[in-house]
């Protein structure tokens, strides 16, 4: 029996076709998506090339650390070449702040920013669904507005998050150098010295850069490049100081030791001065609430006077 076209059809008998048709190609991207999926996953390494194979080790070490870019690995990638051309200016300040927050080393600032766009790119669905279904049409404009922003608040919060490990790295450095010092003069070497105090504040991010510095020279970096590429690393007018005598000392013959105790010295008076820098300014920064409960009050106590006379004391 010949089948008629679809043309020639009625809507009611054309239905099951057309049903069958779109479960058709939903199953089938169903089917390559799930093969997608299990493919990256199941993948534990790529193939390394003699002249690629060290990048490759590199990207190897993120698909295993981060979900995210082993499941979106070709997207980041693509992104990643947009943000190498966008934002070229910004890349070296971005790749500082993933140092200083102590993320993976094996990130790319590009690559990192593209992980970003994605994550904006992964919420639009939820905005999409949040603004049309409580503003209607006028929300196609809060998702444009919602999906940047989103991406703006994540940058800011890698930022953020440099800052306050920067901040903890200073508060804590003082007591490693006292340690450190102890360490040497009781006839420590500065490698076991610095290795035994890293393992005294294990878990703390002043722990985990002085535990880069002595890898750097496990793998066999000098003291001045190990130090160096801290200096770099964390890019910080105190700590660039501190290096920057540590590594006088180095060229100078100073010992270790005095070098360490001195700075922490310092470290700990610039901490003092910072406390009364923010006790100074708390002052100015309490005015305007104080200003503000001032007229509160003056308003409790003068309005009930004040609306007696508007209400009562004209009519008299």
């Amino acid at each position: 029996m010949l089948i008629p076209p679809l043309a020639a059809m009625t809507p009611e008998a054309s239905l099951p076709l057309l049903s069958g048709a779109a479960c058709l190609v939903m199953g089938l991207a169903v089917a390559v998506l799930a093969w997608w999926v299990a493919r990256v996953l199941s993948t534990e390494d790529l193939q390394q090339g003699a002249e690629w194979r060290y990048d490759v080790s590199r990207v190897s070490e993120l698909r295993r650390l981060d979900g995210l870019y082993r499941v979106f690995q070709p997207v980041i990638q693509m992104f990643a070449g947009v943000n190498r051309a966008l934002f070229r200016e910004s890349l070296p300040e971005v790749y500082r702040q993933i140092q200083a927050a102590g993320l993976p080393r094996f990130w790319l600032a590009e690559e990192y920013l593209a992980r970003i766009e994605l994550i904006a790119l992964l919420t639009t669905p939820l905005y999409v669904y949040v603004c049309f279904r409580w503003f209607g049409g006028a929300g196609l404009l809060l998702v444009l507005a919602a999906v940047p922003l989103t991406a703006w608040l994540l940058r800011r919060r890698l930022a953020a998050r440099a800052a306050t490990r920067l901040s903890q790295v200073k508060r804590r450095m003082p007591f490693l150098l006292d340690l450190l010092t102890l360490l040497m003069e009781a006839g420590s070497t500065f490698l076991g010295a610095l290795k035994q105090a890293c393992d005294e504040f294990q878990g703390h991010p002043v722990a985990e850069e002085f535990g880069r510095v002595l890898a750097d020279m496990n793998m066999g970096k000098t003291r001045a490049e190990a130090f160096q590429a801290m200096r770099e690393r964390l890019a910080d007018d105190e700590i660039t100081s501190i290096i920057g005598s540590i590594l006088q000392g180095e060229k100078l013959g100073t010992p270790l030791a005095g070098i360490f105790r001195t700075q922490a010295d310092v470290l700990r008076i610039k901490r003092s001065q910072r406390a009364e820098a923010v006790a100074g300014e708390a002052g100015v920064k309490m005015l305007l609430p104080g200003v503000l409960v001032m007229l509160a009050t003056v308003l409790i106590i003068v309005g009930p006077f004040l609306l007696n006379y508007l209400y009562f004391g004209l009519s008299l």
